[in-house]
């Protein structure tokens, strides 16, 4: 995976890729900042609804950063996006995190 400084320079040239907004999410949720990362997961989705792993991603994220209910919240909003979007495999992994969770 590239560096964050990497991955920025290409974002600057593409900054509604979610490809790379995603992948800027995850590279600062591994580092801990899961504000950042919740930033770089929500820019994602807004650049492209579909990507229902951003939300189980941001789920996790924010579960580690302990704030579970924010996390929940977001698994809710993922759960109607992956069905909305027919994105069965997203929305199992969504439910057994917020099982996870509870």
């Amino acid at each position: 995976m590239p560096s964050i400084p990497d991955l920025e320079k290409l974002l600057a040239k593409e900054p509604n890729d979610p490809l790379l907004l995603y992948g800027l999410a995850q590279e600062y949720a591994k580092r801990g900042d899961t504000d950042t990362a919740s930033t770089y997961f929500d820019r994602c989705l807004a650049a492209d609804p579909a990507y229902c792993y951003a939300y189980y991603h941001k789920a996790r994220a924010l579960a580690a950063a302990g704030r579970t209910a924010d996390a929940n919240a977001v698994i809710a909003l993922g759960l109607a996006a992956a069905k909305k979007h027919r994105d069965s495999h997203a929305h199992s992994e969504l439910e057994a995190l917020a099982d996870e969770l509870a």
